[in-house]
């Protein structure tokens, strides 16, 4: 019991004119009311407690901030560096003869490298702002402060975070892809996922031809084989056939969409001509086949006996190499491949690989 209230209770039994009854009724509440300030007490020092450990969380939260914000830095400046290696590695590319192909790709890296990019930066942002809001709340008074919303932007910067690594890493991924696609050729075969090869030249391809040339425009579809295993390629020189033979495609499908517009009807005779073009593969055993067809204007009998010999190119002056298809027709056969075309004219081309699963050891 209190000093002070049992101090009281002692002088209480002592006075002799107040009766036993109301001795003890008085005992009671002062009692009473050293439980009451007991208990009051106790909450007090709970909460004091609580302020401290609140105090101390809400330290290591900022501290963890901090570092989450350096961290996020380091990862910008991670992206501008893997930016400026791909940068040098495109350098590389055009200093290549063999490689020159891939210079048309720079337009297509760009675009594949801005979605996650813009995501981090986004999200950076976001999280910036978000910084800012927990210490405004922090400021606060204890008694002001909202912990419950301290709480929920907590959880959101978790989730911020969660997509800037994720993006990041989708960038890092990319910028890695194709530094390895760049390299000049070590002669060397190695197991290659052939469908995810073709996917990523698909759409390097794609964007590289729209940020070149604002008019083209296109539909592309894919059709893999899920059964299709790995096989052993040379990554870099199979890529380079599929980056040719899909521009091509890409080429005949947007001459076709031209030539109806100089005309003012409807190409091919029908009434509405969609420029498309389709990757597909299968698995047919001992071979791997990939087709990459279009709707486009299809070659003429005449001279399709002649596309796979050097320097024949049917696009106009400055448009073509005329090695394209030659050094294509070269690199499949060094595989122990084959590379066929068939054609209709004004039903469109598919050109065909064929490449030899081997065993992988």
């Amino acid at each position: 019991m209190n000093v002070h209230i049992q101090h009281i209770v002692d002088i209480l039994q002592q006075i002799e004119n107040i009766s036993e009854e109301q001795k003890a009724a008085i005992s009671k509440s002062l009692k009473d009311a050293d439980k009451e300030m007991t208990i009051v007490e106790f909450k007090l020092d709970r909460t004091e407690k609580v302020k401290r450990t609140t105090a101390i969380l809400l330290e290591e939260t900022i501290e963890e901030l901090e570092q989450k914000r350096k961290a996020i830095e380091e990862t910008n400046a991670a992206l501008t560096k893997s930016l400026d290696e791909l940068k040098a590695a495109q350098a590389q590319l055009i200093q290549s003869e063999k490689m020159a192909s891939l210079g048309e790709l720079t337009a297509g890296i760009a675009h594949e490298i801005q979605n996650p990019l813009n995501f981090v930066n986004n999200f950076s942002e976001v999280s910036n702002e978000l910084i800012e809001e927990i210490e405004e709340e922090i400021a606060r008074t204890p008694d002001s402060r909202d912990e419950k919303l301290i709480t929920e932007i907590l959880s959101d910067i978790k989730q911020n975070l969660k997509k800037i690594n994720h993006h990041g890493k989708r960038a890092d991924a990319i910028v890695k892809g194709m530094l390895q696609h760049s390299r000049t050729s070590n002669g060397h075969k190695e197991p290659t996922d052939i469908n995810a090869l073709a996917d990523e030249y698909l759409r390097l391809s794609y964007h590289g031809l729209r940020a070149k040339d604002k008019s083209f425009n296109s539909d592309y579809e894919t059709n893999f084989d899920p059964t299709l295993p790995k096989i052993n390629v040379i990554p870099q020189d199979i890529g380079r056939v599929l980056l040719n033979l899909i521009n091509n495609a890409f080429y005949a499908v947007h001459i076709t969409t031209q030539h109806a517009a100089t005309l003012h009807q409807t190409p091919q005779k029908q009434p509405d001509y969609k420029p498309m073009v389709v990757v597909s593969t299968k698995n047919i055993g001992t071979h791997v086949e990939i087709h990459i067809k279009d709707n486009g204007p299809g070659i003429p009998p005449e001279i399709k006996d002649k596309i796979f010999q050097p320097f024949f190119t049917t696009k106009p002056t400055g448009q073509g190499t005329g090695l394209g298809l030659s050094l294509s027709y070269d690199i499949v056969k060094a595989h122990g491949g084959k590379l066929e075309v068939r054609s209709t004219a004004e039903t469109g081309s598919v050109f065909s690989l064929q490449l030899p699963i081997t065993k992988i050891t």
